[in-house]
């Protein structure tokens, strides 16, 4: 008979330990290697190499530049607010990691006669039942993704700075304006799955077609505003260098510096494996490889892609970026919404 702990078996807290740290490595090493592989995508795409000269081809420039940045002096300006100066790279980076907790990353696997689901916020006892899971996982994530614009507005507000302040301000605004159209597109999903749930969505494009063939204005809208909510090019107004030397963090350096380039690439992250679960069905793909292997593939195509639209596009103006999100992006949602709605209540899907 199995020791309990809490009413739970020993099992129970060794899958969770094991997929936590499975999920963070693998957030934290591909985090760490996107900023290489930007580096070397746009070079090629600008008809450069990238770096070169560290390690093999330069795969060992990431290590280089945290160690650089590890060791770098760490300066607070005499006139900022120190505190939240300090914590507000932690605001930022805490959520982008977190937002992982509740998507699935494949199929549930059996381990010592347990069956466990791979996703973190998740475990099946080995009678099979559900001990936990959060059937809200959508909202949990926006909820999230609401959180870290935070540690960007306080950041610009505590630095005491000009260029930072307007550099947290319109990444408050844009946020605003984005999350609107961002929530709206994915309503559509849900009036088609009829669940919040994550696993349910993934199951209901298991046994019909993905949702960015039934929904490929959904798809596109929402893509586009989670870029302009993480301030990826070419929505990257709230650094934006040509006029605000770096935006909202102008005063930060050494390793909280780097702390907010982990958040915006772990966002990125989180955003392409919300899309890919949402929108291309999950960790489903032919068989004859894991469930994994296929998110994963789709979630570094989705982060190439990221790229791809950093290496062709310009920034946009903010008035254009204003008007895109508020003129363009939000009527056409709440049009799909109804359409969505119509089909729905007409054909039954």
């Amino acid at each position: 008979m199995d020791t309990l702990i809490l009413g739970l078996p020993v099992a129970y807290y060794i899958a969770m330990v094991a997929k936590v740290l499975v999920a963070f490595v693998f957030v934290l090493l591909t985090v760490a290697y996107a900023t290489y592989a930007e580096r070397k995508i746009i070079g090629h795409m600008q008809v450069r190499l990238g770096p070169m000269r560290t390690g093999w081809h330069g795969l060992l420039q990431p290590i280089a530049d945290g160690v650089k940045l590890f060791f770098k002096e760490e300066i607070v300006p005499t006139q900022a607010s120190k505190f939240a100066f300090l914590i507000a790279p932690l605001v930022a980076l805490i959520p982008a990691f977190i937002s992982f907790a509740v998507i699935p990353f494949g199929a549930p696997v059996t381990i010592a006669g347990y069956t466990v689901p791979l996703q973190i916020a998740a475990f099946y006892d080995q009678a099979g039942q559900q001990v936990f899971d959060i059937n809200v996982g959508v909202l949990y994530i926006l909820a999230m993704a609401s959180l870290g614009v935070y540690g960007v507005v306080l950041a610009g507000w505590a630095s005491n700075s000009k260029y930072s302040l307007l550099g947290g301000l319109r990444s408050a605004a844009q946020m605003i304006s984005y999350e609107l159209a961002a929530g709206l597109a994915i309503i559509a999903v849900f009036m088609l799955s009829e669940s919040l749930s994550l696993h349910k969505i993934v199951a209901d494009q298991a046994n019909g077609a993905w949702y960015v063939f039934k929904q490929p204005l959904a798809f596109v809208i929402f893509f586009i505003c989670s870029l302009a909510e993480i301030n990826r090019t070419p929505f990257d107004l709230p650094e934006a260098e040509t006029e605000l030397v770096s935006g909202f963090i102008t005063e930060y350096s050494s390793m909280k510096y780097a702390m907010f380039f982990m958040a915006e690439y772990a966002n990125m992250i989180t955003v392409c494996a919300v899309t890919t679960t949402l929108f291309l069905g999950g960790w489903h793909g032919p068989a004859f490889l894991p469930g994994w292997f296929w998110f994963v593939a789709k979630v570094y195509f989705l982060i190439f892609c990221c790229m791809w639209i950093r290496a062709t596009y310009p920034r946009y103006r903010y008035d254009q970026l204003m008007r895109l999100g508020w003129k363009v992006f939000l009527p056409l949602t709440l049009l799909n919404v109804v359409a969505t709605g119509v089909w729905v209540m007409v054909f039954n899907k």
